[in-house]
């Protein structure tokens, strides 16, 4: 029998199935930070249980940490008592902890890639819905909530139904100043925030395959924003060669072993799919959303919809209510829109490459000078090899705010908010309302449209300066 990536990862990892219920599926990897980890391990104090598979489990303070000044104690209460807890809690149930000061401390899903515990045929949770970034290495990854950290901690298994799949094809060569931010944000402007629902999506094609781990960590990162239990991308040579020598990797003659079983996983030939959908590399542009949700994106050349291009009643009404959040009009061209903030980090953008990718536009020029820009690498690794490549410069003459890593201006959850009615051009994820901040709006675009935003001081097509 023909099997799918998903198929293969998920059949090895199920403990017991019976029919008509969810399956004990057993956990390789689980991540936790600070803030969906309290509650899990009290319940373990009241039951009188431990973590069952501690070297297993990995932890960081990430959500609700402060990006300026980590190095003095924490001035916000709840962040305080947060990390403090985070740390006793692993103290006490033997968990590996890497909190604030640590050389390896940064975003969950940042640092899971580049330690090299994320690795090709695991199953990998964590209590934030991002998790689906580690798929982009063949392993089935998604969030979680508190309760099922619960259970990982007390057995290393979950309860789980087993979803559909779907197999997302993208074939033909990108515009250069196309990037995997814009592919994603393509993808869910075309089949919506819920055209995902119920499935597990395996992305391939020749496109596909062709881009960096950076990349497609990217893209398997956002197929929540689809509605997608998680995303995943086969395993390659790409994959290997990122992946070797990183710290938690086999080594010597483990390694050619891992190798040889991890170039079993991907899909085989002729292998049925719930659903297929395909798309053409030639059709995509530089992207930009416009509303409040992920899918409300369209070519940063665009215009924005009209009511009367809409195919339903919900879809006229939520337009209608997403500009007016926004204060943006239908039929309004996004280029040339000003913007008050632009936000590079995030599980999504706030990796090496992304801010290689960024300096080549910035080099030598300067931010507007009523934009605010910050900048938050993914990791305390991520920041240091910035500066070994002297791109911390770049953006500093570039008049950026460096900070240190953290999940920042993302989600609103910490003090880097953006405040209400200002507008901030953002390389992450979500665009929800208030999700930066209450009132803030939010313009989802990739890490060159951010650079080429901020050097004019509204939406730019980065390829004016590519």
């Amino acid at each position: 029998m023909q099997k799918t990536l998903f198929d293969k990862v998920w059949d090895a990892h199920v403990v017991s199935q019976e029919d008509d219920y969810p399956a004990v599926f057993y956990i390789d990897a689980h991540f936790i930070h600070e803030v969906t980890s309290p509650q899990a391990f009290d319940g373990l104090r009241k039951r009188g249980l431990s973590v069952f598979r501690p070297s297993r489990t990995w932890a960081t303070t990430d959500h609700n940490v402060p990006t300026v000044d980590q190095h003095l104690p924490i001035k916000e209460l709840l962040s305080r008592k947060q990390v403090e807890r985070l740390s006793e809690n692993c103290k006490k149930f033997g968990v590996e902890l890497f909190g604030l000061g640590h050389p390896w401390q940064g975003i969950v899903h940042v640092i899971g890639p580049e330690l090299g515990v994320t690795k090709p045929g695991m199953t990998i949770v964590c209590g934030d819905s991002h998790t689906s970034t580690h798929g982009a290495f063949g392993s089935i990854a998604f969030g979680i909530g508190t309760s099922e950290v619960e259970q990982v901690f007390a057995t290393q298994c979950l309860l789980q139904q087993k979803p559909k799949t779907m197999k997302i094809e993208v074939n033909g060569t990108l515009q250069k100043e196309v990037t995997a931010k814009d592919i994603i944000l393509y993808i869910i402007s075309k089949i919506s925030t819920s055209g995902g629902t119920g499935y597990f999506v395996e992305f391939s094609g020749e496109t596909i395959s062709r881009l960096s781990m950076e990349a497609r960590m990217t893209i398997c990162n956002m197929s929540i924003e689809m509605g997608a239990r998680g995303g995943m991308i086969a395993p390659d040579e790409i994959t290997f060669s990122y992946m070797k020598g990183r710290r938690y990797m086999p080594q010597g003659n483990d390694w050619g072993k891992a190798v040889s079983y991890w170039n079993t996983l991907p899909s085989d030939p002729g292998a049925t799919f719930d659903r297929v959908e395909s798309f053409r590399a030639e059709d995509m542009e530089p992207m930009i959303t416009y509303g409040t949700n992920p899918g409300m994106g369209i070519k940063v050349s665009g215009n924005i919809p009209r009511t009367v291009e809409c195919e339903s009643k919900s879809d006229k009404t939520q337009l209608q209510k997403s500009l007016v959040y926004m204060g943006l009009q239908e039929g309004q061209k996004m280029i040339g829109q000003h913007v008050d903030y632009v936000f590079f980090g995030s599980c999504t953008n706030s990796r090496i490459e992304d801010f290689r990718a960024a300096a080549k536009i910035l080099k030598g020029r300067k931010k507007a000078s009523d934009v605010e820009a910050i900048l938050v690498p993914g990791s305390t690794q991520v920041f240091a090899q910035a500066k070994k490549e002297g791109l911390d410069k770049i953006f500093e003459n570039a008049g950026f705010e460096l900070r240190s890593a953290g999940c920042s201006a993302c989600l609103g959850m910490n003090e880097d908010k953006i405040p209400a009615g200002k507008y901030c051009v953002s390389t992450s994820n979500r665009n929800f309302e208030g999700r930066q901040g209450p009132g803030a709006r939010t313009m989802l675009v990739s890490p060159l449209t951010a650079a080429a935003t901020a050097i004019n001081g509204y939406v730019t097509n980065p390829r004016e300066f590519l």
